[in-house]
Order: structure tokens, then sequence, then C-alpha cells
């Protein structure tokens, strides 16, 4: 059987160097005192020999480990990439780097993710959402590092901090703007509530959606809930399909997603069902396929990098060492707002005559 080649160490690198030891450490630490012909050296070392440092050696020195945990719904959502984009951007200069769990929307992976991340003792942890098991809430709660809530703020205090905004706020924002079109006879497609999977903040937009309606005495018969989380393209045609066949007339839908909107424009266009023209479809979250469809999706505007980008501000304040700026201690919750981003799928209502 072929040799098992043996890992290069610091000592390898700092005798091929011509070096002590603790000279390749204060390189590997971004030391400012070391020459800059002996550092050329000792990375010239390194990339000879292939040497990568141990971070878990050093960890056990330092008790600390370099990694923020991060939790989200899931990986294939672009909103959720662009958030962990942004972070990831903030926090390069500092050296921390991301370890990344998604939890398919399901309580009961959350919280196991939870615990394992934790028994890595990360610096920091960020997961999205403001709803957690009991179990999970209290493991954050005695973490002893910070916590920080994306995705959602204004309907409950954050275990640590938040950085997000009200999903439903921008459920009502969204029922208040189909009416202002004129629209009266309104729907909205959401996912099936199951006994684990929840898109809780889908359900807050579905639940503003629904109080603004009410507020405007105009039926909430209309509002389905059909299809596994997270409501895909397929899944939004098929909502979109059941509202057609039982709702009867119909001015306007709105789907908890852009991706939901899309499958219900297309199961529209199967139909030969005009959007806008008899059909107004506003979607949530802006997503890029939202741009490009024909016509382009109307929707509830969030920019999800900076949401990441802000987490990762927030985190350099937070955490310790040459990362923090020390200044003044942050505030809990950040609010970055939606918008309303009118496109080609929403349209006044036209005045009959």
């Amino acid at each position: 059987m072929p040799k098992r080649s043996l890992r290069p160490t610091m000592r390898d690198v700092a005798r091929l160097a011509g070096v002590s030891p603790m000279t390749v450490s204060r390189v590997q630490a971004g030391s400012a005192l070391v020459a800059p012909e002996t550092r050329d050296r000792i990375n010239a070392a390194i990339a000879a020999l292939g040497y990568v440092e141990d971070k878990v050696a050093a960890s056990l020195s330092s008790r600390r480990t370099g990694f923020i945990a991060t939790i989200v719904p899931t990986l294939t959502n672009s909103t959720f990439a662009d958030t962990a984009h942004g972070l990831t951007e903030a926090l390069r200069r500092s050296g921390y780097q991301l370890l990344i769990g998604y939890t398919r929307y399901r309580m009961s992976d959350e919280e196991s993710l939870i615990r394992t991340m934790l028994e890595r003792r990360p610096e920091a942890i960020v997961l999205a959402g403001m709803s957690h098991t009991e179990a999970a809430g209290t493991m954050l709660r005695g973490a002893g590092i910070p916590v920080v809530e994306i995705w959602d703020c204004g309907e409950a205090d954050p275990i640590g901090y938040a950085v997000g905004f009200s999903n439903i706020e921008s459920g009502r924002a969204a029922a208040r703007h189909l009416i202002a079109l004129g629209h009266r006879r309104i729907g909205a497609i959401g996912p099936t509530i199951g006994d684990d999977a929840h898109d809780f903040r889908g359900e807050a937009r579905l639940t503003g959606f629904t109080e603004v309606l009410r507020e405007a005495g105009l039926s909430t018969d209309r509002i389905v809930q059909r299809g596994d989380v997270p409501l895909s393209f397929a899944g939004g045609a098929a909502a979109m399909a059941h509202l057609l066949d039982t709702a009867g007339p119909l001015d306007a839908v709105f789907a908890i997603s852009d991706l939901a909107a899309f499958g219900a424009l297309m199961e529209c266009q199967r139909r030969g069902i005009a959007v806008p023209g008899s059909l107004s479809v506003l979607g949530f979250g802006d997503f890029e396929i939202g741009d490009q469809c024909v016509p382009a999706l109307s929707t509830i505007g969030i920019d999800a990098e900076d949401i990441g980008r802000r987490v990762g501000e927030l985190l350099l304040r937070l955490l310790p060492g040459d990362a923090g700026d020390h200044g003044p201690t942050p505030t809990a919750v950040t609010d970055v707002g939606f918008k309303i981003v009118e496109r080609g799928s929403t349209a006044p209502r036209p005045v009959s005559t």
C-alpha cells in the first residue's frame, strides 16, 4: 500500500524558511512586526510545503474558533444566498468565516442545528426568524455569544439583536397597494401550515394581508394556503389553479414569495388570462426572475444583501479583539424596511362603463 504522507507542520515551515516557529505564527496572524523579506521567505516556504494552519489547535489555546454560525431555511432561495453573501463580504476583512446550515423550514432541524453549532463554539450565531422551539430558545439565550435574528423584526423582542423588517407590515402594504389600484375581489397564496415545517415569515405576511382586507370590508375567502413549505414555482401554479377553479371572479392575487407569484403568472398564461389586463399579480422578495419574466412581476422589495451587510457590521462591533470598533452599544433592532416595486404584472382595475 502507498505510504501515507505526513501533514507539514509549522516547524517544517520554520526550518525551511530559516526562522523560529514563533515568527511563522506571527506571519500567520498577520503581525506587522515581521520584516517584509522574512515574511516573503515564510510565505514561499508555506507555498512550497502546502502548509495549512491547524485552526483547531489554535482555537484550543486561544478559546476562539473564528467562525460565525449561520442558520437559514434554505440555500436554494436567492434571497438567503444574497444575505449570506452580504454577511461574508462584511466579515471578510476581519478573518471570520461563515459555517452555514439550513433547516428546510423545520423547527426540529433548526433546534438540532443550533445544538450542533454551539457545540463547536462559534463566535456568534445568526439565524432567520424569531420563532424557535422552547429548547432552541433556551440554548440561544444561554449561549453567551451574540445572537442575531434576521429577516424579521417588530412583532417580538429579539433574543439578542434583530436585523430585518416587519413581515406583517409588508403583508399589510401589499393589501393596501392592491386596494389602491381599485381591486376588490382579492386573493392570496401561501403554503399549508405543517406540523413541523413552517414559513413563519410568509404566514405573517398573510396575516397582515388578511387584516387589511377585513378592515376594508372585503372578503378573505380567496386567501388560499396550499402546497409544501417553501412554496415553489409548481406550488404557486397549483395554488393559483385552485383559486381560479373555486374562488369565482378575481381581480388580483398576492403571493408570499416571487417564486409562487411566478408560478401563478404561468398558470394564468396557460389559461389565457391576461395579466395585468384581467388579473393583477403581486409577489414578494424582488427575485431576479421577477424582473426578467413577461410581464415583469410587481413585488415587495427587500434588499437581502444589505441585511447581510448590516449583520456583519453589527457583529464587528460586538465581537472582541481587532474586529470590533468598540463604538456605542448597537441598538437591539435594526429595521431595514421594504418597498413596493411596481412593474408590469399589476395595473389599476378598469373602470366599468
